[in-house]
């Protein structure tokens, strides 16, 4: 049977609270074992019951979320979820809780209320065990129970359009950059995009992230690289020394319109359990750019992008996954690998190199 993923859930809502508290239990394989006010009450209740999780706000009083988590980490590091809102100050200050420690950031209910859509119910959970992951990687959590499935697992055919008849392209050797992120991405991509020149090849990437924080983190990534980050919007072209990440909540799609490359952000239901969706981008690369695209598939849980990639693949890209030691989850790129549609495996600190190679 295994043992439950025990959580700890510190927010000084009670509503949040209890409704993450019944989201949680809903799903057979976690345990919340407490819930606390603030982190005071979460140190102490600590002394006498560790959890695997924590999930925490980053806005409290007597010691803020991003204090609690560096005293945390220093104390004894466990797993943290960032429970944030989605205010301009909650989605900074969540962008920095990753970058001291934090796994993976969930949207905040409103509170108020205790209705949350199904889909968040998985994505929440999903969350939770992809943190415990990044503790005990080689932990085998078992499948999710039946009940959990509240719809089928989509594909990326709802999304992309029908293929028409054959089209003629104009043709071009310009190279597109997509990449592909889920847990441990954050810090991942932060490395991966320092390295590029001004001149680098246009890149596009899905970072699985709630909605209004993958602003914030496209703004954080712009103030630290030489080439210019931005959140993407609709029609917005995919140029040399830029990179666009998917917003949250919804899809990115790469197009082609003569020799201009842009991408298409639209709304659509959960694809591999996601949205955005890595295999909604890498598929629409397969058919929008074909052998001038280079795909990149890096630390995450789950199997999103692994059929993408291999499409990608067989229209002629060539394709990288992140190696297992640098990831902190090796769930999607092992995914990748076992579709049979990855060429190169490499380190995270070599992964820019070899893109910069092949676009050259």
């Amino acid at each position: 049977m295994g043992t439950k993923i025990r959580v700890m859930i510190v927010d000084d809502s009670a509503v949040v609270r209890q409704t993450l508290k019944e989201v949680l239990e809903s799903d057979p394989e976690i345990e919340v074992i407490a819930v606390a006010a603030d982190p005071i009450f979460a140190f102490k209740r600590m002394e006498t019951e560790m959890p695997d999780v924590i999930v925490t706000d980053v806005e409290m009083p007597r010691m803020d979320g991003l204090t609690f988590l560096k005293t945390l980490m220093e104390r004894s590091p466990i797993p943290v979820v960032v429970c944030s809102s989605k205010t301009e100050d909650g989605s900074g200050n969540a962008i920095k809780a990753l970058e001291y420690g934090a796994v993976e950031i969930i949207q905040k209910p409103k509170l108020g209320t205790k209705q949350f859509l199904e889909e968040s119910r998985l994505r929440i959970g999903d969350a939770i065990k992809a943190a415990y992951l990044s503790r005990n990687r080689l932990a085998k959590l078992r499948p999710k129970a039946g009940p959990m499935e509240v719809a089928p697992k989509l594909t990326a055919d709802v999304i992309l359009p029908k293929p028409g008849p054959e089209r003629v392209l104009v043709e071009t050797t310009e190279k597109v950059v997509v990449v592909g992120a889920s847990t441990g991405g954050t810090e991942a991509l932060r490395e991966f995009l320092e390295v590029f020149p001004e001149d680098a090849p246009g890149i596009v990437i899905v970072q699985h992230m709630p909605e209004h924080f993958t602003a914030a983190f496209a703004k954080r990534l712009d103030s630290l690289c030489r080439i210019n980050v931005k959140e993407a919007e609709d029609n917005d072209t995919v140029i040399r020394g830029r990179a666009l990440i998917a917003p949250g909540n919804k899809h990115t799609l790469l197009k082609r319109s003569g020799a201009r490359y842009y991408v298409e952000v639209k709304e659509g239901p959960l694809v591999c359990r996601h949205r955005p969706s890595v295999d909604v981008l890498f598929r629409s690369a397969a058919r929008y750019a074909g052998r001038n695209a280079i795909g990149v598939i890096m630390t995450g849980m789950g199997d999103d992008g692994s059929r993408g990639m291999r499409e990608m693949h067989d229209a002629g890209a060539y394709t990288i996954a992140q190696d297992e030691a640098s990831c902190v989850v090796f769930g999607m790129p092992n995914e990748a690998i076992k579709h049979g549609g990855v060429d190169s495996v490499i380190s995270l600190l070599g992964i820019a190199d070899e893109v910069q190679r092949r676009a050259r």
